[in-house]
């Protein structure tokens, strides 16, 4: 977990203590497969278009809400905690004399719905009194009644509670089998509900499905009593109970045999590697620092992605609307269509369709739909991520559908694409790039880090680190982590292997805005080279 994660939940670590105050209400497993009616929910949105117009609104969106979340969690042969919660409701959002006005309500009649979007009038025109610009809109189609489900096989949310248990539990018998000293699992699993109607004509139902199994694994030595962790190699995926089913297809094999996975995942492997792993790592000697080429999987490289090319490419940080969570943006308005981002070979893009991205939907909370675009094409920075109240700023004449909330009581606001690097347009392979490298490290896995407000210059960590020399990996090393400045970073990168290696990583809880809220974001990249990158030894800088 990131410290934004961390930050985001409020203290996760402590379970079902804070999980129903944060997520919504306790219930029972079986209730987490029901749904609301898509009649009862056109109706209510009905009547709370027909109040807010009827109360002079010029423009109204109605967000009809069930958030379904189930959380299992488990240390070596206990289960901690398994919680259901669910949160179900309306946000109501209109422009009156020019402003924003939102209100929301959990009482699902449609006196209490109309009620809602009365106050969001008030509340619009007590905002206009004090705007010094009215919002100008981004058109939005009128797509009429239209629907989007995650293209989910088996929902993880039918799967019994016991299944899930003795998964986990059996994964940490495994773990500690392989000799490890500690070991916790769990498995958080989503399911939103999303109801969309606006006075542009749009009824959106959308079904939205998400999993992560997140695990650390810990070694110790008795003697010493140094230990050393490996967390797990698995992505949180837009995807159901399926991408636990191990499909051998999936694993991507590095050249010195650690295993990663794409769309399937073996979590009892990876836990007898991590146990192995963990063990390796107190054998190992610590890095040397210097300058070295970096050879990065994606299980690593997508949080880079995420810090350094997502975050200072929404709009919102850019003009300096936003800056919590580490601040605006060095990527200003100026710098479009002229910066030097990155080298030739570097296209990063933004992409909300892309299948299995935990981003994936067909529309946003605006009622726009999804599409991909490019932000840095062939190096040079071209573009940003847009809202429809901020598209006009930059030229565009529509949003990218970027808004979104992460509850129904929540107003929409500009939240980050999946964005990730374009796989390399020439066949290449991991053993390739890595017989190509004289003095390097090969990283993977995220771990910590830190950016600046500007997110220009970063530290990153990871899980497991390899030295490389005259183009072969030659043994594990500890206490890596790479120093960068963001085109300076990007403008290293000296190879991408092509689309066979290309896989998602991404966050299941990322925080953003005051008061905060948690959306989760998938990031692509296949495995890729920069030269000449900072190392420092962090037992060394830590004293």
């Amino acid at each position: 977990m990131q410290r934004r994660d961390f930050l985001a939940l409020g203290g996760l670590g402590i379970g079902g203590l804070v999980l129903p105050s944060v997520f919504g209400r306790a219930i029972a497993a079986d209730e987490l497969v029901t749904t609301i009616d898509v009649a009862t929910k056109k109706r209510l949105a009905d009547a709370a278009l027909q109040a807010a117009t009827g109360s002079g609104a010029s423009y109204c969106d109605v967000r009809i809400g069930r958030y379904l979340r189930q959380f299992v969690m488990t240390r070596e042969d206990k289960v901690q905690n398994v919680v259901n919660t669910e949160s179900t409701g309306v946000g109501v959002r209109v422009i009156a004399n020019g402003a924003w006005g939102f209100a929301a309500t959990n009482t699902l009649t449609d006196d209490g719905v109309a009620e809602a979007a009365r106050q969001a009038t008030a509340i619009a025109r007590a905002n206009a009194k004090i705007q010094t610009e009215p919002v100008r809109l981004a058109p939005a189609p009128s797509l009429g009644e239209v629907s989007w489900r995650t293209p989910i096989r088996k929902n993880s949310m039918d799967v019994p509670v016991k299944d899930k248990v003795d998964l986990l539990l059996g994964v940490n018998a495994a773990a500690l089998g392989a000799g490890a000293s500690f070991v916790n699992s769990m498995m958080f699993l989503v399911n939103e509900q999303k109801y969309f109607a606006s006075t542009d004509g749009s009824y959106i139902d959308q079904d939205v499905h998400r999993i992560w199994v997140p695990m650390t694994v810990t070694a110790i030595d008795k003697t010493s009593g140094k230990f050393r962790t490996r967390a797990g190699l698995s992505s949180p995926m837009g995807m159901g109970y399926e991408y636990l089913d191990g499909d051998a297809s999936q694993k991507y094999v590095s050249p010195n045999g650690v295993v990663n996975y794409g769309t399937s995942y073996d979590m009892r492997e990876d836990a007898i590697a991590a146990a192995k792993q963990a063990q390796e790592k107190l054998r190992a000697p610590s890095v040397k620092p210097g300058r070295y080429d970096l050879v990065l999987d994606p299980s690593n490289l997508w949080l880079t992605i995420h810090e350094n090319v997502g975050h200072p490419l929404e709009l919102d940080r850019v003009l300096g609307y936003e800056a919590n969570y580490a601040g605006t943006s060095f990527a200003t308005l100026d710098k479009r269509g002229s910066l030097q981002y990155g080298s030739d070979i570097v296209t990063l893009f933004a992409d909300k369709t892309q299948p299995g991205s935990l981003g994936a939907v067909a529309y946003d909370d605006e009622g726009v739909p999804t599409k991909r675009w490019d932000l840095v094409r062939d190096g040079t920075l071209v573009d940003y991520q847009t809202i429809r109240d901020q598209a006009h700023i930059v030229g565009k004449t529509e949003s990218d559908g970027c808004c979104y909330a992460d509850s129904w009581s929540s107003v929409q606001f500009q939240r980050m694409a999946n964005v990730s690097l374009a796989a390399g347009r020439t066949p290449l392979t991991v053993a390739e790039m890595i017989a190509d490298v004289e003095d390097g490290i090969y990283i993977v896995g995220d771990g910590s880090f830190s950016i600046d407000q500007q997110r220009y210059n970063a530290q990153f960590g990871g899980q497991l680190y390899y030295e490389i020399r005259n183009g072969e990996i030659t043994g594990m090393v500890e206490d890596v982590a790479y120093q960068i400045r963001t085109p300076e970073f990007w403008g290293a990168c000296a190879a991408i292997c092509d689309e066979r290696d290309y896989r998602l990583g991404g966050s299941f809880f990322d925080g953003k805005g005051q008061p905060s809220q948690v959306s989760a974001v998938s990031h692509g990249s296949a495995t890729t080279r920069f030269n000449g990158i900072n190392i420092i030894n962090t037992a060394r800088s830590l004293g």
